[in-house]
């Protein structure tokens, strides 16, 4: 299992507001870029996945 991002769900023209509730800083984004997970620092939470407001995070299992 890990965290994904549906890339056609994130509108990519904002700083990601999941990246902030991270507690293991586990997304970073380029720019305005669609966030990307380090599946070696993510636990699997799922805080990230409850705050998208879009939607674009979920946990692929």
């Amino acid at each position: 299992m890990a965290v994904s991002v549906n890339r056609s769900l994130c509108p990519q023209n904002h700083p990601c507001p999941s990246i902030r509730v991270c507690p293991e800083k586990a997304l970073k984004q380029n720019g305005y870029d669609a966030p990307l997970v380090n599946k070696e620092k993510c636990t699997l939470c799922g805080k990230c996945v409850r705050f998208c407001p879009m939607g674009a995070l979920y946990i692929n299992k």
